[in-house]
């Protein structure tokens, strides 16, 4: 048998699995031993390294306030991968990881720190034989985020001869519109813009890309992508966990920053944006800024009309009895920071002029789920007998992020019988069936962007200040209210309150 003969077909699911070279690179996580290192960063690390993604020159630095060892680092993130990652750890591709891992102890406003940092990185030249490009993630409290930048600026660190710099920088940025210019303002006389990247980790969600896949790789549904044929559309990202140990940060947040500021609006902005020229990183996000600038910012007086907020009182979930928000541990008892939010929007361009966007996100909701559900106008006339059936609904489109990652279509089908009855049936793509690989973390996708440059799915300085320009005006509104927040039961679907914001014939769609 020839070698041609002998060599096994290619698999067709596997096409485009494979990965883009990364420049050698030294990655410094600053706040290396926090939760987010522990359980997203370093086992996303690990992830590339298992499957060669990684570059052959790889350095890693860890830096955080303890005081610990080059070993010691290397143990906790040795067991943060065991604990956390996504797959059973190879031991071999583990100890090969952190193997030359290095950490340097101190606090992120002392000099010194940054002083031993900088040798640290030349001596990972050394061993390389070459410039290592070097990128700082910033994976700490959103206070120490200008400390931080400000202080590499003042050792040089912003700038390599020979390779690129760049520094990742965790959300919130800001939480407001004078903070976020401000931060921005910080940040960019330090390093410039195309150095910097504002991670959103949802962005590095496969389904979540698979929004701009599905509207610009088909033609089918573009035609019908307009304020002609859509009557709706709903963004919903429930929860059904409470705050948990989180109560310091999220009761000083609420879930219009926490969720509705960031991702709720990405994932509105990839669904009405226009095709871009290109799918390079500044015609996305400048495709992607002129939805949010189409989003009217809300007078004060309008705030009550278009938003509904409230807190989660007791209830059951998961046949457990819970408690309500003001009985979490950390929580003031006169605390009026909203656990659930929703609003209604309009994009004022041509495209979706008149359409109503509504946007929802809870905690401590019915179940988990984040959806963009789309709904088509009604068909015109409705020529068939109701009579035992559910009779004919407008068409949706469902786009889901979690938990069952795919595509539903529901369409009016005949019920099987000798009359014409009509009951709406599904057409379904999931996400885990139809590819080989497990669909990786975003954070591995994000580390992996962020060390070749390629800054197409994290937020520009724009685009933040944008987002906060829809944002800032219902803050500020909801903060000079008077009056309890409406309640709803945990485990149930939200404030009754919520249905005031729907126009028309729409209902929410069951969590």
């Amino acid at each position: 048998m020839s070698t041609a003969e002998a060599r096994p077909d290619p698999n067709p699911l596997a096409e485009g699995l494979e990965r883009l070279p990364v420049h050698a690179t030294a990655l410094v996580i600053f706040g290396a031993t926090g939760d987010l290192a522990r359980r997203k960063l370093l086992p996303a690390l690990y992830n590339l390294a298992h499957e060669g993604a990684l570059p052959e020159r790889f350095g890693l630095v860890g830096n955080a306030r303890g005081d610990l060892s080059d070993a010691d680092f290397r143990d906790q993130a040795i067991a943060a991968v065991r604990e956390f990652s996504r797959r059973e750890p190879d031991e071999q591709v583990l100890a090969k990881l952190f193997e030359h891992a290095r950490y340097v102890p101190g606090s992120f406003d002392e000099g010194g720190v940054y002083e031993r940092l900088g040798e640290v990185l030349s001596e990972l030249d050394e061993v390389a034989g070459r410039p290592l490009s070097r990128c700082f993630y910033l994976s700490t409290a959103p206070g120490f985020f200008p400390v931080i930048v400000e202080t590499l600026g003042d050792h040089g660190l912003q700038d390599r001869e020979g390779g690129e710099v760049r520094v990742v920088i965790e959300k919130p940025f800001g939480t407001t519109l004078a903070e976020a210019r401000e931060l921005n303002e910080r940040v960019l006389a330090v390093f410039d813009e195309q150095q910097v990247f504002r991670i959103d980790h949802y962005l590095g969600k496969e389904t979540v890309q698979n929004v701009l896949a599905f509207r610009f790789a088909n033609g089918m549904f573009e035609p019908l992508w307009n304020r002609n044929y859509i009557d709706h559309v709903q963004i919903t990202a429930a929860e059904d966990i409470g705050i948990g140990s989180r109560a310091g940060y999220y009761d000083s947040s609420g879930a219009l920053r926490d969720l509705v500021q960031n991702h709720m609006l990405q994932l509105l902005t990839l669904l009405c944006m226009e095709p871009p020229i290109a799918f390079s990183a500044d015609a996305v996000r400048d495709e992607k800024v002129k939805v949010l600038r189409a989003i009217r910012a809300p007078a004060e007086e309008q705030v009550a009309e278009m938003s509904v907020r409230a807190q989660y009182a007791a209830g059951t979930v998961a046949g457990q009895d819970v408690p309500g928000y003001l009985a979490e541990e950390g929580v003031p008892g006169d605390s009026t920071t909203e656990t659930y939010a929703a609003l209604r929007l309009e994009v004022d361009n041509w495209r979706w002029a008149g359409v109503p966007m509504y946007l929802r996100t809870g905690k401590r909701l019915a179940r988990k789920v984040t959806e963009i559900a789309v709904t088509l106008k009604p068909v015109p006339h409705l020529a068939f007998d109701r009579e035992g059936s559910v009779g004919v609904r407008p068409n949706q489109l469902i786009l889901t992020m979690q938990p069952n990652e795919g595509v539903s279509l529901t369409l009016g089908a005949k019920i099987p019988g000798t009359r014409m009855r009509i009951r709406p049936v599904n057409m379904e793509f999931l996400y885990g069936t139809a590819f080989l690989s497990q669909s990786p973390e975003a954070y591995e996708r994000l580390i992996m962007d962020a060390m070749r440059g390629d800054a197409t799915l994290f937020t520009r300085n724009d685009e933040v200040e944008a987002q906060w320009r829809i944002c800032d005006p219902i803050e500020s509104a909801w903060a000079t209210a008077r009056g309890q927040l409406p309640l709803y039961a945990a485990g149930s679907q939200g404030p009754a309150e919520a249905e005031e914001l729907l126009a028309g014939d729409a209902t929410w769609r069951a969590i």
